[in-house]
This record gives C-alpha cells, sequence and structure tokens, in this order.
C-alpha cells in the first residue's frame, strides 16, 4: 500500500531555514515522482516542486527558485524538502504527494500536511 509521510514542520524566523521529509512506505522513487505542495492560510493548495525518479527537479513555482531544493535518501525512500531564505509568505501547510511516473504523473497519495510558520 502507498502511503507518504511528512515530519519537519515548525516555528521559524524570516530568513531562516528548515528541512521538511517525506518517508514513503510501500514504494520508491523508481516508479513514481514525489511533489511538495504548500497552502497559505486561506488560499489554495499549489505545488511547489517535485523530483521524478530519475533525479530531476522540476519547479511548480518561481518563487521557490533559489530558495527551496529537493533531495532524496540512497534508498528512495526518504525525499527532504530543504527551505532556505524563508519569507512570512511561506506560512503554511507543507504536503508532499506521490505521483504516478513523473512530476506531471496522477496525484496518487498525500500526506498529511505539516506546518510551517515564518514570523519573527
Amino acid at each position: 500500500q502507498v502511503e507518504v509521510a511528512t515530519s519537519g514542520g515548525g516555528v521559524v524566523q524570516p530568513g531562516g531555514s528548515l528541512r521538511l521529509s517525506c518517508t514513503l512506505s510501500g514504494f520508491t522513487l523508481d516508479d513514481y515522482a514525489l511533489a511538495w505542495f504548500h497552502q497559505a492560510p486561506g488560499e489554495d493548495r499549489e505545488g511547489i516542486l517535485c523530483i521524478s525518479s530519475s533525479d530531476e527537479t522540476t519547479y511548480y513555482q518561481d518563487s521557490v527558485k533559489g530558495r527551496f531544493t529537493i533531495s532524496r535518501d540512497d534508498t528512495k525512500t526518504i525525499v527532504y524538502l530543504q527551505m532556505n531564505s524563508l519569507k512570512r509568505e511561506d506560512t503554511g501547510v507543507y504536503y508532499c504527494a506521490a505521483r504516478w511516473n513523473s512530476c506531471r504523473g496522477d496525484l496518487r497519495r498525500w500526506g498529511r500536511g505539516t506546518q510551517v510558520t515564518v514570523s519573527s
């Protein structure tokens, strides 16, 4: 059974850094891509970036380029979202989701969100 679990949220000051983790169960990145989504308060959920089975990164949002990066561990079962130079507008709930085959593939499984608050 395909499952994803998100962790690592918290409170951070503007300009700070935070790393989120997404742990995959029942599958690996061999067949799926893994995408991160952000839902700001009162806004719709939006994709921000994704890593494919071939380790290619797709950015869905230009606003995170140069600040956020995505990576995986050697087992291809943990995906990290490294967030640097955080801004107040990065506040919100972050979700990871498994996408079938590519970063444009069908969304197959959502993890529970983790709250990130950027505040002084």
